[in-house]
């Protein structure tokens, strides 16, 4: 016959490991779980019991977790709605890539037909996906029409039209739409769109809301004085509440500060202003912004930092790293994304830079062209506006 303690010795084992978990408070459980490196890994925990649902699902804590976990890269999205390549292996975002890949659409056949031609990629941000519609010839000072989707739940919110008034005056020459962070940082559900419009002396600005539904305008007469016919290149690049664009051939930033609507302009260090120079901005920390700079086939990415926050006007700039590409990076180009990495594109391969730590990973092989990057699972989307 088997001893009763081999029998009653577990229970007691589990009735103390219980009573072990109860005397963990929620602020010693949050600070274990905020150090949970992989979301999955989170999402995993959260299944564990209703206490640690309620805690990891709590929006203070994802906001807190957000902050101090980059997304996972999950992968590239074709620019021309042709599909999705997740991640690769040995990549640790490759097995998220490949789920997502199964359960998204990314046809975007859920959409609804666009008035003209068919939708087009515009950008992508924490997992929402920014998309326009233009005629096939293109009319002088039309403004697209715009929708901003989720593939994973196919909803989508088409955006009231963009107003004209201000751009028929003008010589429009490109207008480009992005998504950027919101404001209200509470409502996981809420995003804001800016459209950039290029004019003969201006740069035009309208900035969409998902809160209010509607649009704000800005306008960068007299703040590059005496420069007429600049032009701006790259992508827009947010950080601590503004907007900056890279100008042409000069060592300059254009800045528009989203809460006043306002624009200015940040002086670069020498150098800046040489052809093929690809600047990229970012948080730095403390307030402070910094900015990655490289010169296409260059085998080197520059890492200035700012002496002075986000309040001061006048900027003086050190360098604080240099990053050797990977020897089979010959040809590398860097894109920027809003989420704390910038991407090293190549002809066949391409890297990932986390901005945090200065690590380089390769992302995947590539297979398809005119893409861009795809970071992180989408929030929910209202169902009473989608």
């Amino acid at each position: 016959m088997s001893s009763p303690t081999r029998r009653i010795l577990p229970r007691l084992e589990a009735a103390a490991s219980l009573g072990q978990l109860a005397a963990l408070t929620d602020d010693l459980l949050e600070e274990i779980f905020v150090r949970i490196a992989s979301p999955i890994d989170l999402a995993r925990a959260a299944t564990a019991c209703a206490s640690f649902h309620r805690l990891i699902t709590d929006p203070a804590f994802l906001r807190r977790y957000r902050s101090l976990h980059p997304p996972l890269i999950l992968g590239f999205v074709n620019g021309n709605l042709e599909g999705f390549q997740p991640a690769e292996v040995p990549h640790p975002s490759a097995p998220a890539g490949r789920a997502m890949a199964r359960a998204a659409d990314f046809s975007f056949d859920f959409l609804p037909q666009g008035r003209w031609n068919h939708w087009n990629y515009c950008n992508a941000r924490d997992g929402r996906i920014l998309l326009d519609c233009y005629p096939e010839e293109e009319e002088a000072g039309f403004l697209p029409d715009l929708v901003v989707c989720d593939p994973l739940s196919r909803r989508y919110l088409l955006l009231p039209p963009i107003p004209d008034g201000q751009v028929h005056e003008q010589d429009l020459q490109y207008c480009d739409a992005s998504l950027v962070p919101c404001a209200d940082e509470d409502n996981e559900a809420s995003f804001r769109v800016i459209v950039e419009m290029q004019c003969a002396t201006d740069l035009v600005v309208f900035v969409h809301s998902s809160g209010s539904g509607s649009w704000s305008l800005s306008i960068s007469q007299d703040t590059l004085s005496g420069q007429i016919g600049f032009s701006i290149i790259g992508c827009p690049c947010y950080a601590y509440g503004c907007i900056y664009w890279q100008v042409c051939s000069r060592n300059k930033l254009l800045k528009l500060n989203m809460e006043r609507m306002e624009f200015s302009t940040v002086d670069l260090p020498l150098g800046q202003d040489e052809q093929n120079c690809i600047i990229v901005v970012v948080e730095e920390g403390d307030g402070r912004i910094g900015f990655f700079s490289h010169i296409m086939c260059e085998m080197s990415v520059y890492y200035y930092t700012s002496m002075q926050n986000e309040g001061n006007r006048a900027n003086e700039w050190q360098i604080k790293n240099v990053i050797q590409l990977p020897t089979d990076g010959h040809g590398l180009q860097i894109i920027g994304t809003p989420q704390r990495y910038i991407f090293l594109i190549g002809d066949t391969t391409c890297f990932a830079l986390e901005i945090k730590t200065m690590k380089i990973e390769r992302v995947s092989h590539i297979t398809i062209h005119n893409f861009l990057p795809f970071l992180g699972f989408p929030p929910s989307m209202s169902p009473r506006r989608i």
